[in-house]
């Protein structure tokens, strides 16, 4: 779908998809969170999740359910898509904005390659700390486990090798506000 076509009955434009993916510790919620602040026409589809929340986590970073939760929308069709990661389950719900907003998933990279399977014209961005040591830092900071933190950057490799595969925009989060610019851009030059 891109901007122009019909989305349907309403005759409105389709909802630019915006997706937002990244290793664990780079900051993506940060910056989804200061890109839905500046922009009102920007929707957020809250991801579903059986893991714990974390100290200090918005509540409304995710929709935190049970397994048995989470299995039970999955069989009812209710995900675009959904993964296994590490010892837990995330999916993306499907979207329902309200008119004239444009949708953003803060998803893994796997979702964001399900996405731009359903949503060609997609926006994929991958957002990525200056170095892992970096981003060892801030999953520190964060309060993530040792075993969490070795897991998580033994997957932001595979994440940035396969986000280069499908062309994901990369963007480096080593100062917010220029990250966040930065997508603000493509944003824009998707929308024109």
């Amino acid at each position: 779908m891109t901007k122009h076509e019909s989305s349907g009955a309403s005759g409105s434009p389709a909802p630019l998809i915006i997706v937002i993916s990244g290793p664990g510790g780079v900051g993506k919620g940060t910056v989804v969170g200061e890109l839905t602040r500046s922009d009102p026409a920007l929707w957020v589809s809250r991801s579903w999740t059986t893991r714990a929340r974390r100290v200090g986590e918005s509540a409304d970073a995710y929709n935190f359910v049970s397994d048995e939760e989470f299995v039970a929308h999955v069989k009812a069709g209710g995900f675009l898509e959904w993964v296994e990661f590490l010892d837990y389950k995330q999916g993306s719900p499907l979207p329902s904005p309200p008119d004239g907003h444009d949708v953003v998933f803060e998803i893994d990279v796997l979702g964001g390659q399900r996405i731009k399977e359903l949503y060609p014209q997609s926006l994929l961005v991958f957002i990525d700390a200056p170095s892992r040591s970096e981003q060892e830092s801030r999953l520190r900071l964060r309060g993530d486990s040792e075993d969490r933190v070795e897991q998580r950057l033994a997957k932001a490799e595979e994440e940035l090798q396969l986000a280069t595969e499908l062309s994901y925009e990369l963007v480096v989060n080593d100062n917010l506000a220029e990250a966040v610019q930065r997508i603000r851009g493509l944003i824009d030059s998707e929308r024109s």
